[in-house]
């Protein structure tokens, strides 16, 4: 559906709510920004097929920039500030941008890239600098309805770099035409699933309490308000703030990735019995596999109304399974919703039912992405059928429900046997002083790789040898020996992304020569 439907429609509704400041833009205000941010890009000479990069936290005028890029025909890329210089200077060259915005909350960094952008027009939120121009000066004398050429952009979003270098992921802008007066393409790949699958509509209050530079809360919370939903915005993720939210506002629909539901879990009894959630329908989580025993808990609290999906930026394919499904097939991430399954070993061939094996994706959504000035990583990640991954390891069963055993990158090879990490994590996050973990192998001169874990604890003060014992034997009682780690190191924190993606290789790079 076309935005600016929204702004007519329901011109005094919320659009977004800033939980933290209160700041609201109404969906016509929305709209009205979102044209003269359009207006500024055309009087820049930025046209249909161009691109622009922005780097910013969750800020009020991040979707009005998204939809003034998407309505521009833009491809847009939305670049982490918790990147350092060197790396969003590299996306920016990367994806031709023609177009940089920041904000005054990033200027340390903003400065640092002023003269590697030259060329790039620079412009920053909540403030000025020699050579960033004030945004909002330069949009204020913009006129505030359409541009004449209105045609649909899209996001190009950049990987996020856990193996090397980041790689835009890019499709085929359509540049169709913008109809104000009827129905036309959802605003983005994920609006039909919003609306259809969830039941998004103008009715919804949906809480985003992750990063928007992310594809998934980028992508929902365009697909809610493109339905005349409202977003409440969290500019940082808190459990209790996030409960709070969901009781104050009257959410319907969320998002979360499973690091937050062991946050929530580890709240005190009387904060979770505090807010009432009863408004509260669907609770969509992805990004990694949860845990089966932090899922069975969230269910008994929330209710049936967690709902999981198995995508990437890359939208090869989907799956989804809601609570029922799930609590009937523990541990899978569900059934095709578009694309089709496919295990294959590593010679490409297809697997049955109960076999590991690489986890593909066929269909015409298969081949619909590339990755940007790369045609090596390309035509790495298509099968000689062309099916398509995202380099995850998995199974199907025999009903056809899809269950991830890890990343290919993170398997441990010990003695030739293959140990997934995943499984160990899953057991060692579940001990009550463990804040967060990570495991990975290390080498080992008689089995080539041996198990190892880094652990964050809730209390930093515990860690030592006695702390190390207890872990390991916790972790024996619960799964295979082999599969546990031989050693604990610890760590204050964890390099966690907001998003939930554990940069792994950061650790494990400590441990090999």
């Amino acid at each position: 559906m076309h935005p600016g439907i929204n702004g007519k429609k329901y011109p005094n509704k919320p659009a977004i709510i800033m939980l933290g400041s209160g700041k609201t833009l109404t969906h016509s205000e929305l709209d009205n920004i979102s044209n003269q941010c359009a207006h500024l890009f055309r009087s820049l000479g930025v046209v249909p097929g161009d691109g622009i990069a922005f780097m910013m936290e969750n800020h009020p005028l991040f979707f009005p920039i998204v939809f003034a890029a998407w309505r521009s025909g833009l491809r847009y890329t939305a670049i982490s500030w918790r990147l350092q210089p060197d790396e969003v200077e590299y996306i920016v060259k990367d994806c031709e941008a023609k177009i940089f915005i920041t904000s005054k909350f990033l200027e340390d960094k903003a400065k640092s890239l002023e003269k590697s952008l030259h060329g790039v027009a620079k412009y920053m939120l909540d403030g000025e600098s020699d050579t960033y121009r004030s945004f909002e000066d330069h949009i204020k004398s913009m006129p505030s309805v359409a541009i004449e050429d209105e045609c649909q952009g899209g996001p190009m979003l950049y990987s996020s770099g856990t193996t090397g270098r980041p790689k835009g992921i890019k499709r085929e802008l359509q540049l169709n035409p913008l109809p104000y007066d009827q129905e036309s393409e959802d605003l983005n790949y994920l609006g039909r699933v919003v609306q259809n699958v969830y039941g998004a509509d103008e009715e919804s209050v949906y809480l985003s309490p992750a990063p928007l530079y992310h594809s998934a809360p980028l992508g929902f919370n365009t697909g809610f308000l493109a339905g005349g939903g409202t977003s409440v915005i969290m500019e940082k993720f808190d459990p209790e703030l996030a409960l709070q939210a969901i009781a104050e506002y009257q959410i319907t629909h969320s998002q979360w990735v499973p690091t937050m539901f062991v946050r929530f879990l580890k709240l005190e009894e009387s904060i979770k019995e505090k807010y009432d959630l009863s408004s509260h329908r669907v609770a969509i989580h992805a990004a990694a596999p949860c845990p089966v025993e932090v899922k069975e808990k969230m269910i008994d609290w929330w209710g049936p109304i967690l709902n999981e999906y198995y995508a990437g930026t890359e939208f090869n394919g989907m799956t989804i399974v809601n609570s029922q499904d799930w609590l009937g097939h523990k541990g899978t991430v569900g059934r095709p919703l578009f694309g089709q399954v496919h295990i294959l070993d590593e010679e490409g061939k297809e697997l049955p039912p109960g076999e590991e094996g690489g986890v593909y994706f066929g269909g015409d959504t298969a081949t619909s992405f590339e990755y940007h000035n790369d045609p090596k990583k390309t035509a790495g990640a298509f099968s000689k059928q062309g099916f398509s991954t995202l380099g995850d390891i998995g199974y199907l069963d025999s009903e056809g429900y899809l269950y991830l055993t890890d990343r290919k990158a993170y398997m441990i090879i010990s003695g030739g046997v293959n140990i997934y990490p995943k499984e160990t994590e899953d057991v060692l996050i579940m001990h009550p002083k463990i804040a967060d973990v990570a495991v990975f192998g290390v080498p080992n001169e008689e089995m080539g790789e041996e198990v190892k874990a880094v652990v964050q604890l809730e209390n930093p003060d515990e860690a030592g040898s006695a702390m190390e014992a207890e872990l390991i034997a916790y972790c024996k009682e619960r799964i295979s020996h082999v599969k546990c780690p031989k050693s604990i190191d610890f760590e204050k924190e964890l390099p966690r992304h907001p998003t939930g993606k554990l940069y792994k290789r950061l650790l494990k790079d400590k441990y090999w020569p």
